[in-house]
């Protein structure tokens, strides 16, 4: 299925994410709820983009073979195809480059193709450089500087993405604690010098930094309360249960990067590929690491107006949103 939020701004770019859901409902709900964060991201990166998102539904417990994986990402390129050209599909959870090779047999719509074959390839690498800068800018807020040696970070998920923030806040000489469900990743862990916990307890270690990297929904009434990090920033969707979670960050001295604006890197990184001079790496690096200064710019538009940072990301968004509309 494919969901499209907004297409006022151009084409709606978003995902292919191959997922389990209990129902049809379930993965319609988190469709219409992702392309609706497209939208926003896409705005405050000030990309002429709208927002999508398209989901392959998968049964619990589910495991495709190669054929079944093949059958399915040709229906959905089917699906794609249909839409000529207003939904713009590329790789999320679940999928990769590789599948977007499959993809492109059904429909010219997709983005994220190997570098081989003209594309920008995988985003991870894009998008943890953009969660770097988040957590740059957001320490710069909260602690006066932007240096990272000797701050405690904890990163919560070790997949594409978080393994390669972990990576890169490693090479700033912070001292990692991490975590994820596979605990298989304790090796990558060992291989940064980083202690290694729970998931549980990564979310209430005593650090500076605290980088939610896995699924969203992670911050609510429950987890808040026990967090000790006084800065968050981090790479997973969605991470607010609900937007009052926003408030509750505030009022325990929290500052939270909006994940629709620190996970922006792999979309800026794709609309490169798009632009009519084609994709140009250091270009698109240039821009990434631009979500810096596009979250400083946040943070004083929230100090000015004393609101949330989620408040004046997303009087941003509507700002750009309206101005296209015009």
């Amino acid at each position: 299925m494919v969901a499209v939020h907004s297409t006022v701004r151009g084409p709606a770019l978003g995902g292919c994410r191959m997922w389990s859901y209990d129902d049809s409902r379930a993965a319609m709900r988190d469709a219409l709820r992702l392309s609706r964060a497209m939208t926003h991201k896409s705005a405050v990166a000030n990309l002429p983009l709208g927002g999508g998102k398209g989901v392959i539904v998968l049964p619990p417990g589910a495991r495709l073979d190669a054929r079944a994986r093949r059958d399915a990402l040709l229906d959905f390129a089917e699906t794609v195809d249909r839409l000529q050209g207003s939904y713009i599909t590329a790789e999320d959870v679940g999928t990769s480059a590789r599948d977007m090779t499959i993809i492109a047999e059904g429909t010219r719509h997709v983005t994220g193709l190997a570098r081989a074959q003209g594309g920008s390839g995988d985003p991870s690498p894009s998008t943890a450089l953009g969660v770097e800068a988040a957590i740059l800018a957001t320490c710069e807020r909260v602690f006066g500087d932007r240096s990272l040696a000797g701050r405690s970070v904890a990163v919560v998920g070790l997949g594409h993405v978080g393994l390669r923030v972990a990576r890169l806040l490693a090479r700033r000489r912070a001292k990692l604690v991490v975590t994820d469900i596979d605990r298989g990743k304790r090796a990558e862990a060992e291989k940064l010098g980083a202690r290694w916990t729970t998931p549980e307890k990564a979310m209430t270690a005593a650090v500076d930094v605290l980088v939610p990297c896995a699924l969203g929904g992670v911050l609510d009434h429950h987890s808040v309360p026990g967090i000790q990090a006084p800065a968050i920033a981090g790479a997973a969707n969605n991470q607010l249960a609900d937007e009052a979670i926003a408030d509750l960050l505030a009022a325990r001295g929290i500052l939270w990067a909006p994940d629709f604006v620190a996970n922006a890197g792999g979309i800026i990184n794709i609309a490169v590929e798009l632009e009519p001079s084609g994709y140009d790496p250091a270009r698109a690096k240039e821009r990434v690491r631009g979500i810096g200064d596009t979250l400083r710019g946040i943070y004083d538009d929230a100090a000015a107006g004393a609101m949330t940072p989620l408040t004046a990301a997303m009087e941003l968004a509507r700002k750009r949103l309206a101005a296209a509309s015009a």
